[in-house]
């Protein structure tokens, strides 16, 4: 046996039989939460197939908050439910699906009649960040009768991370600002810059403004979109920053989006406005500025 002692053999015996002790323990652990979560599952699945609207909600909110493939295949039992609360809930709870399989599901409820089901199905797939929704979602932007319509797809489109749809988010802001419009001109400024974000391979800013740190501690990394699209979008988006008219969100993300485009044609509107009264327009340009600067 070479040079090892009994006491030694008798050791490493003792650690082989801990050893497999714990990999009898943890499959047998990870056999039980198996068939918990089937039992879940399946608990869901009939609360589905036999609750009353109410009872179908619950399981369908329940099965969106465990996020899992195998959840949202559950949820998609409910999609073509009577109740459009019922069909709106499963909708959400959809989105965990891969993104193809996803975006094929939630693309035809853009078209659906009710205007409620047709945002639900925008917002759901701005959840799912796919670009294979970006031509239907247009579609609906330049299209859909109702605003809040249009304001969910244009909100989705900067999820989407589609360079086409720019073009159709910069002829939303050459129209003129009214509040009734203000929401989805806000979000078509916002998904501008998020677009242009993704095309330079950055990481979407959750919020605008980033902080109110010093600016050697700001996280804001710049880089330039280029691109006839977002050559014209800088332009209109300056128009929407200098204009006293717009509501202040939407000059906001306008000068969020300047930032995120990087053309450094854009600094001298964004100075002009790093110094206002509104400290978080102010912090905003003083970001974008600092984000063209890195980008040169």
């Amino acid at each position: 046996m070479g040079n090892y002692s009994a006491k030694d053999l008798s050791a490493a015996c003792i650690d082989a039989i801990w050893t497999m002790t714990s990999i009898v323990i943890l499959a047998s652990f990870c056999c039980f939460v198996s068939a918990q979560n089937r039992d879940q599952l399946d608990y869901y699945r009939e609360r589905i197939e036999l609750g009353t609207s109410e009872v179908k909600r619950d399981a369908l909110q329940s099965l969106r908050r465990l996020g899992t493939e195998q959840a949202s295949r559950v949820a998609a039992k409910a999609l073509n439910d009577p109740s459009e609360i019922v069909r709106a809930t499963a909708i959400s709870a959809v989105v965990f699906l891969p993104k193809s399989e996803a975006s094929g599901i939630l693309i035809p409820f853009l078209r659906e009649k009710s205007p409620f089901l047709r945002k639900e199905a925008a917002h759901a797939l701005a959840e799912v960040e796919t670009p294979e929704a970006a031509p239907a979602l247009i579609d609906v932007l330049t299209k859909d009768k109702r605003s809040e319509v249009r304001s969910a797809a244009a909100f989705a489109l900067g999820k989407s991370g589609s360079l086409t749809a720019v073009p159709h988010l910069t002829e939303v802001l050459r129209r003129k600002p009214k509040k009734s419009r203000s929401f989805v001109r806000r979000s078509a400024a916002r998904s501008i810059g998020q677009i242009a974000e993704a095309v330079t391979g950055r990481e979407f800013m959750a919020t605008t403004p980033e902080n109110y740190l010093p600016e050697k501690y700001k996280t804001s990394v710049g880089a330039r979109s280029t691109g006839i699209e977002f050559e014209q979008a800088a332009a209109v988006l300056e128009n929407v920053l200098g204009n006293p008219k717009e509501a202040q969100d939407t000059r906001r993300e306008a000068a969020f989006a300047l930032g995120a485009i990087g053309n450094p044609a854009s600094s001298s509107v964004l100075k002009r406005f790093a110094s206002v009264e509104d400290s978080s327009l102010a912090e905003i340009c003083r970001e974008a500025l600092l984000r063209l600067s890195q980008g040169r």
